[in-house]
Parts: structure tokens; C-alpha cells; sequence
């Protein structure tokens, strides 16, 4: 059998597996795609034609690492009269070389172009089209390596900066070898010190499956994924489910320069002589401090969840102490919160950030509201009216969806029982009456032959 001779074949998959971090089958499989593209090229050159996308699905190529070079090899069917000479082969020429050869049975051929001819173009076909191989294997590893991880929190080291994106080195695991993730801008955290080498917890948030350019994994360290994993496990009690974590409102890049990232979080436990807050706070602070410190300084709530939601309003406004809590309009989850004209700043935060995470960590429209100047008479007749229109609205919406239901419903009915079609009404009477009359007597004749059968 004759082949194309690759000096250091071995040498080459060995030292691209090892530069890839790929298995040497996944870099071999790469050098056949590549060499099979590589001879469509010859053949292209040799005939000056284009072939169909599937014309060498019948074609693989062999690798030889003891000798170092590869061959060409074609499967063809056995016909008594040959139409194309790539994919089939006449049963005389079979038969001289093998006599039991019948039609329809297959042989594999060699087919690999001598040395000299297989042509410079085809070493360069072959050469790009390994390069997006190699990249493919790899981004695929990647994607099956970390799938089950988006939503962890992972360890990385700051590689370098492209942009306003932090390149960093992850790995999946213990001995594996580090892949490289995004950190966009938007992501980051204002009070992050980025520099080379430094180490930080990121969230794992998407792994791409594309074929475009850089990092697969996009991580982040503004998730709220976060500040819920680093409790987790800086709190036994939320570890052995004691505590819970019902809801996390964070804005780690606040719209404003002059206003610091802050997080919110409710918490709750089914047990009564375990406090979930102190549980998160710890002896002194001791527990929210390592949470603070890993996030640079971001100031974080803890407040106690509860089911009623005037109470869990109020406790989400904290530190601000709040005189009262209506619910206004529970339909679309709109709150008054009356507060003294002290604690008017402190409940809306600063630029509104207290209040607005609030909002996100309750699902309540939340108003502040002055004590000494709130009048709940007018107010709550004030939002009677506006619910009376918008149900007023609604009403009148349904009854227009209703009546056009109505009228579709006719006009369907019109197309498909013409009138000119339609039976005369005494007709019509005396056939239903005929049915009438058959499903009696089928009636009878089954209840007679049931009497026969007991007699029987």
C-alpha cells in the first residue's frame, strides 16, 4: 500500500496535545479532517471541478504513527456496469483478485496520490483547516467540561485585559488544566482591584456554544449568584437548611458614581429558637464580614423574610424605621409606606437605592410616604377610583373580546352552513323523528335478547 510520508508525526501530535490540553484521539481525529480536506483540494486541482458537499463521505484516511505518513482509502460498491469510478468499481475487476466477489458487496481501495503529487495548495488546505479543527475540539471539551458548572462559583486568577473585559484562568476541577473566561465590564465590581495574578470567586454564568473568537465561559462577579454562595458557605445553618434564603435584590454597578454597591437578602427558618439574621450576621459581625470583605466593601442587608407582605416591606426598608405599611391596591402589588419626615432620606437611600431594592426583593410598588402630611382618606378614595376605571376597563374589554368571539363565531357558522344549503324545517323534523324511532326500536331488540339469554 502506498502513503504520504509526514516526518515527526508522532512528535507533532504529541507536542499539540500537550500545548491544548487535548486527548491525542481528539488531535488525531482533527489531522484526518484536515488531511481529508486537504485531498478534496488535490482532487479539486487535479480535475478543475467542484465536487458535491457529500461526493467523499465514502473516503477517511489512515493514519500511520509507527511509519509516519497516512493513506487515502475509498469504499466502493461492486456493480456489473460502473457510473463513477469514485464510488463504485465493476465486478471482473473485483473478481480477478477475489472470485467469490458478488454485486452489491463493497471493497476498500487505496487510493492515496503519490507523494510528489499530492501538491503545495493541498499542505496549505490541509494546515488552516487543522488550525479551526484544533480550535473546535477544543471549544467542544470546553463546553462538555464546565455544561454542568453555570450557576458555581469558581476560583480565578486575573490573566490579562482586553479591552474593558478581564481575561481569567478557571478550572473546572482538581488537575485539570486552567481555561480561560471573560469578566466583562458590566460585570465587575467598581471596588476590584484587577491586577495581573490577583485571585478572585466568579460566578459562572453562560458557556458558549458558538464558533466565535475568545473565551467560551462569561462569568461575573455582580451576579447575586454570588453573595447567595459565599453565605452558603459561610453559614452552617444555611449549609444544614436551619436557614433559608428566600430572595436576593443586588446592584453591585449602581447607575450612579456617587452611590456604592449594595445588596439586600431575606432570610428565614422554620425553626423558633433559630435567629436567621443573626445566624447570617454572626458573633459580632464575624460572618457578614468575610462575605463583605470578599465582595471589597459592598454594604449588605439582612433582613427577616415574612409572609405577610406589610411586615416584609417593613423589614426590607431597614435600616429606615417605618410608622405604617398599605397595601393600596394588592392586585398590582402597590404599597404606601408612611415613615417620619427623619427617616424620609434613609428609606429612599441614596439617588433612590434603598427603596428601589426594596421593590426588587419584595415585588412591591413601594411609595414613601410622609406620616405627618399622609392623608389616608383621600389617598385610599383616590385608589378606590383608580381601581374602579381600571376594572371598569377590563369589563369593557372582555365584553368587546366577547362580542367579537360572538360575531367570528356566526360568521364561521354562515360560511359553513350556507343558507341556500340548509334543510327545510318540517324536513328537518320528521328526519330527526326517524332517528327517533330506529334507536327505540334498537333499544328493544337489545332488551329482549338480554331476556332471552337470562331465561336461557
Amino acid at each position: 500500500m502506498s502513503m504520504v510520508n509526514l516526518p515527526g508525526l508522532k512528535n507533532l501530535i504529541e507536542s499539540i496535545s500537550k500545548e491544548r490540553n487535548l486527548p491525542k484521539t481528539a488531535v488525531q481525529a482533527a489531522l484526518r479532517e484536515a488531511l481529508m480536506k486537504g485531498y478534496e483540494r488535490y482532487r479539486k486541482a487535479q480535475h478543475l471541478k467542484t465536487f458535491e458537499e457529500d461526493y467523499f463521505d465514502n473516503f477517511e484516511v489512515e493514519l500511520d504513527l509507527d511509519e509516519e505518513g497516512f493513506r487515502i482509502l475509498c469504499t466502493k460498491v461492486i456493480m456489473e456496469e460502473v457510473d463513477n469510478f469514485d464510488h463504485q468499481i465493476s465486478l471482473k475487476e473485483v473478481q480477478e483478485v477475489v472470485d467469490e466477489a458478488q454485486i452489491g458487496e463493497t471493497v476498500v481501495l487505496d487510493v492515496t496520490p503519490d507523494q510528489g503529487d499530492f501538491g503545495r495548495m493541498a499542505a496549505i488546505q490541509t494546515k488552516q483547516v487543522l488550525a479551526q479543527k484544533l480550535r473546535d475540539q477544543q471549544r467542544k471539551l470546553i463546553q462538555e467540561e464546565f455544561q454542568d458548572l453555570e450557576g458555581e462559583v469558581l476560583q480565578a486568577r486575573v490573566l490579562r485585559f482586553e479591552r474593558q473585559s478581564v481575561i481569567l484562568a478557571v478550572t473546572s476541577g482538581y488537575g485539570q488544566p486552567e481555561v480561560e473566561a471573560e469578566l466583562p465590564k458590566r460585570e465587575q465590581l467598581p471596588n476590584d482591584n484587577y491586577r495581573a495574578n490577583a485571585t478572585f470567586k466568579v460566578y459562572l454564568k453562560k458557556v458558549g456554544s458558538g464558533s466565535h473568537r475568545g473565551p467560551q465561559l462569561m462569568v461575573s462577579r455582580a451576579d447575586a449568584g454570588l453573595v447567595v454562595y459565599l453565605f452558603e458557605n459561610e453559614v452552617p445553618e444555611i449549609e444544614d437548611e436551619v436557614v433559608r434564603i428566600v430572595a436576593v435584590a443586588r446592584e453591585a454597578n449602581p447607575p450612579s458614581r456617587y452611590v456604592g454597591p449594595r445588596t439586600k437578602i431575606a432570610v428565614d427558618t422554620l425553626e423558633r429558637d433559630v435567629d436567621p439574621v443573626g445566624a447570617c450576621i454572626g458573633a459580632r459581625g464575624s460572618r457578614i464580614q468575610v462575605v463583605v470583605n470578599e465582595l471589597r466593601g459592598e454594604k449588605i442587608d439582612v433582613i427577616r423574610w415574612s409572609p405577610d407582605p406589610a411586615t416584609y416591606i417593613a423589614n426590607a426598608l431597614s435600616p429606615a424605621r417605618v410608622d405604617a405599611v398599605y397595601l393600596i391596591d394588592p392586585e398590582v402589588r402597590q404599597a404606601h409606606v408612611l415613615v417620619a419626615e427623619d427617616q424620609l432620606s434613609l428609606a429612599i437611600g441614596k439617588e433612590g437605592q434603598n427603596v428601589r431594592l426594596a421593590a426588587r426583593l419584595t415585588g412591591w410598588k413601594i411609595d414613601i410616604k410622609d406620616g405627618a402630611l399622609y392623608d389616608a382618606t383621600a389617598e385610599h378614595q383616590k385608589m378606590a377610583a383608580i381601581i374602579e376605571a381600571r376594572h371598569e376597563a377590563e369589563g369593557q374589554s372582555e365584553e368587546a373580546l366577547e362580542e367579537s368571539a360572538e360575531e367570528s363565531l356566526e360568521e364561521r357558522i354562515s360560511v359553513e352552513t350556507p343558507v341556500e344549503d340548509s334543510l327545510d324545517p318540517e324536513e328537518d323534523s320528521s328526519e330527526v323523528a326517524e332517528l327517533v324511532e330506529l334507536e327505540e326500536e334498537d333499544v328493544i331488540a337489545q332488551e329482549e335478547e338480554e331476556e332471552e339469554e337470562e331465561n336461557a
